[in-house]
């Protein structure tokens, strides 16, 4: 049996973790403390659950500068709890948003309030997403299931403009946006995009999308971005987002834990939850929606409204802490010069020998963490020969994802530097063949 040191994994998720966690973590779900009492078996309204939670947002707002606007909620069902979470609560916001314009209009008059709201809703309720891979589309789809397709604007099908397959973002100009109040539109109640799919990330914050310098926030679009399998791996400029979302399992920690980072004026009290009987009567589906999806309840309760399982944060929290003390100053630049390091590497070696690897991704689009790749075309029997050749030299978790296929290495945070020069050899040991 291979030890943990000899083993490279490269599987997409759930991810490797750094070895100091995953010992310690041992130690603290037997007895952490020396309480007596394992991390999962504490209450989560404890003192020590409470300082778990305190050390996380802390070492996750050093390491992003995430400004005083913000809030850090950690919430469950992973980044596709969010799919729904995101249209249950800032379709609301949207909704608040109106009422309360439309109660300044016309005073207390229910019927009248009422009237205005559903014909609002009819006529200018939209959602944008930019669907960019699997799970970008697998949002939008999710979105149209909860409140109907009429309200879902596919701005960008990044498919449309590579032969019906992922692996291109179109220029923004292509973009077809719900237009904003400065533009002359009504705005929608968000745009959407995933900031990492397989295969495919975004190189920078799109232009299209940056505050506009309107007067009132209100009639600045809401950017959210699903960051599940990019978290931390690169400096990111907060401010510019009104929501960001990942589940814990790419490059924070274990399955369990979603951290949602979300602006305050979408809360209560600059942005109250609208009654849920004004919602029945709007008929706008999926609202109100899960309680425990619901940002406004989750942020009230300090992110213990239900049984949060705190070993899983205090995974996170220690991998967090972790590039806090090895960074400093740097934050999460540190670990994106290592993670621009290793991509390189992976990618210089592919294209080295293009007769034996075609990378699948446009090379303006390459994901430094999913590192996509075909082996001799796309030949099945080949591919299965590069996969058990790896496999004995305990090179694992490199077969595509199902709607790609072929190889994929994940470059996550927590992927040694050493485990990546060890693939790039046995690339250039298979290709020289």
């Amino acid at each position: 049996m291979p030890s943990r040191e000899e083993v490279a994994y490269f599987g997409a998720g759930p991810a490797p973790l750094p070895t100091p966690v995953i010992e310690a973590g041992g130690k603290a779900f037997v007895n952490y403390n020396n309480t007596g009492l394992g991390l999962a078996e504490i209450s989560h309204r404890s003192p020590t659950a409470n300082a778990v939670l305190a050390e996380a947002k802390s070492a996750l707002t050093t390491l992003y500068d995430i400004p005083e606007g913000y809030e850090i909620l950690f919430m469950q069902a992973g980044g596709s709890g969010e799919f729904s979470a995101v249209v249950h609560n800032l379709v609301s916001v949207w909704v608040e948003r109106r009422r309360r314009k439309a109660e300044k209009a016309l005073g207390n008059d229910e019927d009248k309030l009422l009237e205005r709201l559903r014909k609002e809703v009819t006529e200018e309720l939209k959602v944008d997403y930019l669907v960019t891979g699997s799970w970008s589309l697998k949002a939008s789809q999710e979105a149209a299931r909860l409140i109907g397709t009429k309200y879902v604007n596919v701005a960008l099908d990044a498919r449309k403009a590579n032969n019906g397959k992922f692996g291109r973002i179109p220029e923004e100009a292509t973009w077809s946006l719900t237009p904003t109040k400065r533009e002359g539109g009504t705005g929608s109640a968000f745009v959407y995009l995933c900031d990492n799919e397989t295969g495919v990330e975004f190189p920078a914050f799109p232009k299209c999308l940056e505050p506009q310098g309107a007067d009132n926030e209100e009639d600045e679009r809401i950017v959210v971005a699903d960051m599940s399998s990019n978290f931390l791996s690169r400096k990111v400029d907060v401010s510019k987002y009104s929501v960001i979302f990942g589940g814990a399992q790419k490059n924070v920690g274990v399955t369990g834990i979603t951290i949602v980072i979300i602006k305050k004026s979408l809360l209560p009290p600059q942005t109250a939850t609208p009654p849920p009987a004004l919602l029945h009567k709007l008929e706008i589906g999926g609202l109100p929606g899960t309680i425990v999806l619901d940002y406004a309840t989750i942020a009230k309760n300090n992110s213990l409204y239900n049984t949060l399982p705190i070993f899983n944060l205090w995974i996170a929290s220690q991998v967090m802490v972790n590039l806090v003390n090895t960074f400093g100053e740097r934050k999460v630049s540190g670990q994106e010069e290592i993670a621009n390091k290793k991509a390189e590497l992976l990618y210089t070696t592919l294209e080295s020998h293009p007769q034996v690897y075609q990378v699948v991704p446009d090379k303006s689009v390459r994901s430094r963490m999913n590192i996509c790749f075909r082996v001799l075309g796309g030949d099945a029997e080949k591919e299965k020969e590069f996969l058990a050749g790896a496999e004995t030299l305990n090179l694992t978790g490199l077969k595509g994802h199902r709607s790609v296929g072929g190889i994929r290495a994940s470059n996550y945070n927590a992927v040694p530097l050493d485990n990546v020069e060890k693939l790039v050899r046995y690339l250039e040991d298979y290709a020289t063949k």
